[in-house]
């Protein structure tokens, strides 16, 4: 992979709908390999086959362009076929957070306007989906007509497909569903996707439910496709012979986004149903993986700090995006010893963007790479605005991250209060994250707006105390929280993860914060934790929260 730079000059608009993105692929490289899990593969021209066979039965179904179609599967083939099924009925993607309770899934088949949902017999990480649809439809067994639902909480629902070898009360088995695509030829299928604009919408990605109910983001497929090219064949030069491997969640962007990036290409996308670090490490050197982009703190930490890692033959990989800049201190050097020949990029983006909005390029000297979080993508406009004074921020300035371009959300569904607190009349979608933009017009992140916290009357980010922390030769993550306090109103509370085999005390790193920040930051608590309370690839802090407020009866 060439360092390299895209030349504005010799940038171009190349930007399909999520459909034929796949289809081109095919017709270019149809034996080649679009999608690597451990043990298995499925090559372009298979993947473009199975997708077009399901979306005749989509069709066959009833489902119509514009349509809502909800994927509540684990990362698998299934949900990429399905996903491309929907986009070729010109129907729009709903990917579910596998995670979801029955009262989340309940609220997003509501509030999507759900008519199809595809989901999977297949026990993930212990949870039984036929189990949990069936809590969050109440009714779902006595229905007589799997083809036809009636449920009273979920009025537009029309069907459940069950995939897999099982049947279930009110589910359309794979069988059942699979024969209705000989009900509908091929030729509708392509009648519905030439007839998709790119300024529809591709997909509706709920938001990370760190708040109390998730809002259903509305990309459009130029922003979504674009945006992919954007990022892998003008910023990371991807090529046909790379294979990019991400072993987030595919419901959510920063999985998606990579998969459309390899599309673009005709590359592999190498993935893993759920992320397993010994695993992954097999797979990084068995598949010749060239790029890859594990990014949350979550993942490099358990990379790095498993057995394995020194013994693995990284060589091959050229490009990670590896976010050094907002990790722990300890995985920068560690990734930097075993792998001095690979290009490391900083990346800042979110879902509401369709992804990335700043990333490195390939050829900005290292000490940038591993310190900032690169320049915005060809297209997209970033600037810094000082709430407090109601101006753009000068270079290094922190305050509020806007950002402008073609990639933007066209809003949250059926909330246009939000839409109009994120979307401001200029077009400017506003982030909600602090940062700054140094001299050289490279971004950085210090912190969310709301991730601050008011000590005494004192701002405080929560990304300070934890950057504090995780300096402590123990700690491989910490997370902090702002809880209740009578004199101060609010004080900093710290969860913190221990690096296999080290024993440190909440007593001493109250100590070591004493030692290196201001008396109002230190902790007044610290709670030791083993495992994170997750969304689709981000801690829950609120939930971090709630716990210690119940324990503590503040």
């Amino acid at each position: 992979m060439p360092l390299q730079s895209e030349s504005l000059r010799a940038t171009r608009i190349q930007v399909t709908t999520l459909g034929d993105l796949l289809l081109i692929a095919a017709d270019r490289y149809p034996d080649s390999p679009a999608v690597i899990f451990p043990g298995e593969r499925i090559t372009y021209g298979q993947l473009a086959d199975r997708a077009i066979v399901r979306a005749r039965a989509l069709q066959a179904l009833g489902v119509k362009p514009r349509d809502h179609v909800g994927l509540l599967l684990p990362t698998s083939f299934e949900f990429i076929e399905c996903m491309f099924a929907i986009a070729l009925c010109g129907a729009v993607v709903v990917p579910m957070n596998a995670r979801y309770k029955y009262t989340e899934l309940a609220y997003v088949i509501e509030n999507g306007d759900l008519v199809t949902v595809i989901t999977t017999d297949r026990v993930a990480e212990h949870v039984n989906f036929v189990e949990r649809l069936s809590q969050a439809l109440p009714g779902l067994q006595e229905v007589p007509d799997p083809r036809l639902l009636s449920v009273p909480n979920a009025p537009r629902l029309r069907n459940l497909i069950l995939m897999g070898g099982a049947t279930a009360p009110g589910f359309l088995s794979q069988t059942q569903f699979e024969s209705l695509s000989d009900q509908s030829p091929e030729e509708r299928v392509h009648e519905a996707r030439l007839r998709v604009r790119l300024r529809d919408i591709a997909i509706m990605l709920y938001t990370s439910g760190t708040t109390a109910n998730p809002k259903g983001c509305l990309l459009t497929h130029e922003a979504l496709v674009r945006n992919s090219a954007a990022l892998g064949r003008y910023r990371y030069a991807l090529k046909h012979e790379d294979v990019f491997w991400s072993p987030l969640p595919i419901f959510h962007i920063a999985a998606i986004l990579p998969l459309c990036a390899s599309f673009d290409v005709g590359g592999a996308f190498a993935t893993m149903t759920h992320f397993d670090a010994g695993t992954a490490l097999k797979m990084l050197s068995g598949e010749r993986v060239t790029a890859t982009y594990p990014c949350f703190v979550t993942i490099m930490s358990d990379l790095i700090y498993h057995p394995d890692f020194a013994k693995t033959d990284l060589s091959r990989i050229t490009l990670m995006n590896s976010n050094f800049a907002v990790q722990p201190p300890g995985i920068a050097a560690a990734m930097l010893e075993a792998m001095p020949h690979a290009t490391y990029v900083g990346t800042f983006g979110m879902t509401e963007t369709a992804g990335t909005v700043t990333t490195s390029r390939l050829d900005d000297p290292l000490e940038q790479r591993i310190k900032r979080l690169g320049k915005p993508l060809p297209g997209v406009e970033v600037r810094i605005f000082d709430p407090h004074t109601q101006r753009e921020a000068s270079p290094g300035e922190r305050g509020e991250v806007l950002v402008r371009g073609y990639s933007i959300l066209e809003g949250y569904y059926k909330d246009p209060r939000k839409t109009a607190e994120a979307l401001d009349a200029a077009g400017w979608y506003h982030t909600g994250d602090i940062g700054s933009i140094d001299a050289e017009g490279t971004l950085m992140f210090h912190g969310r707006l709301k991730d601050m916290l008011k000590v005494g009357g004192e701002n405080v980010a929560a990304a300070e105390i934890e950057g504090c922390l995780q300096r402590h030769p123990a700690v491989k993550l910490a997370q902090v929280v702002g809880i209740p306090d009578l004199r101060l109103v609010e004080v900093p509370a710290a969860f913190v993860e221990r690096k296999p085999g080290a024993e440190v005390s909440a007593q001493e790193l109250v100590d070591f914060c004493r030692r290196e920040i201001a008396g109002f930051k230190v902790p007044r608590q610290v709670r030791f934790i083993t495992e994170w309370p997750m969304s689709a690839s981000k801690i829950q802090k609120f939930r971090l929260r709630d716990e210690l407020v119940r324990e503590l009866g503040v």
